[in-house]
């Protein structure tokens, strides 16, 4: 393949030759980049749009619904529904599975998808994207609940795009990890970025470090070692980046390495974990696995997560594998009490009454 002139459509007719199912999966992919196409331009156009602001709706996440959320939901069915290759559709935006009108054949995928990721930075111009996966599904009929419900191991596509100063869907069918940048000119994505890989070692970390005081102590110790740079047992200084959008993170990742994490917190006990099993956290560990990288929940392999629900959420750890493999190990180290009981600075045994302020 030639880079930079190989359409998105030849590279998936090239990756799938002989394979199950080879045409549909290629079909149903290019469904997915019309629904990107006009995801793209409704971010692109903004406020001029009219696509900005709140609708003032609840997801079933509990998350206020932006107009571009449900825009974007309701491209990707419009965009996937009719082809007769998906058998149903699942996404954050609905509470339950999407169940196709009764004049549309039923395919032989189910489609999951996140629509407009990190949705709450649209209004502020900061790069969003679409995160997707797909199962097959191998039965006759509507799909049940119970049929999404599929570890990531066994997802034979996924995908996400970023809508930032370029338009880039980055994709894998379980043959690496390849990226492919939007040509507005003739409207077609274009392979620019073959064969990603992640570097095994790196220097940069993605947090959200307001919430240091409700982590667990395996996260907090790593973060405290990075923190403490050359002076510490790390022996080497990082840098920290976080841009609070899950594709902005995870794409900077691929481009240059480094490591993403969401861990679990005590913020809210009801919850495991902040980002959803089955169309943020299997998709973007299946594209960062075919990189090379590794995705953790700190206890174990994400795509081996056995899916409860349609909506679950789980801890999420990925990237640059001899971190990822380092966090796992400190997570082993504190359940089995190996490690020294880790405190993190914010909570030293100083306050504003302590002993030696009173004076």
């Amino acid at each position: 393949m030639q880079q930079g002139r190989t359409t998105i459509s030849k590279f998936l007719i090239e990756q799938l030759r002989g394979s199950e199912d080879q045409s549909d999966l290629a079909a149903l992919l290019i469904d997915v980049t019309a629904a990107v196409k006009a995801i793209a331009s409704m971010t692109a156009k903004g406020a001029l749009g009219g696509f900005l602001g709140s609708l003032g709706t609840e997801n079933v996440q509990g998350e206020t619904q932006k107009k571009l959320d449900v825009l974007s939901n309701d491209a990707m069915i419009q965009a996937c529904e009719w082809g007769g290759l998906v058998a149903g559709m699942a996404s954050e935006e609905m509470d339950d599975p999407y169940m196709l009108a009764k004049e549309f054949e039923r395919g032989p995928y189910l489609l999951v998808f996140d629509p407009l990721d990190g949705s709450s930075n649209i209004d502020v111009n900061v790069s969003v994207g679409t995160i997707f996966s797909v199962l097959r599904h191998g039965k006759i009929g509507d799909p049940t609940v119970a049929d999404y419900l599929r570890p990531g191991v066994e997802q034979v596509a996924a995908g996400y795009a970023i809508y930032g100063p370029s338009t880039m869907m980055v994709l894998t069918v379980g043959k690496g990890t390849h990226g492919f940048t939007l040509d507005r000119e003739i409207g077609n994505f274009i392979l620019t970025h073959p064969d990603l890989q992640i570097p095994a070692d790196t220097a940069e970390y993605a947090i959200n470090s307001s919430n240091e005081r409700f982590w667990e102590p395996p996260v907090q110790r790593y973060v405290a070692e990075c923190k403490a740079g050359k002076t510490g047992d790390r022996g080497r200084d990082f840098n920290t980046r976080w841009i609070a959008s899950m594709v902005a993170d995870v794409h900077r990742i691929l481009m240059r390495g480094g490591i993403f994490m969401y861990p679990k917190d005590a913020k809210d006990p009801s919850k495991p974990g902040r980002l959803r099993l089955m169309y943020e956290a299997n998709p973007i560990a299946f594209i960062i696995e075919q990189a090379g990288g590794a995705a953790s929940t700190g206890r174990g392999r994400i795509l081996t997560v056995q899916p409860t629900s349609l909506h679950q959420r789980v801890p999420v750890m990925l990237g640059s594998r001899n971190e990822i493999e380092r966090l796992e190990r400190y997570h082993r180290e504190y359940d089995s009490g190996e490690d020294k009981p880790f405190a993190s600075p914010l909570f030293k045994d100083r306050s504003l009454y302590s002993d030696d302020l009173r004076a």
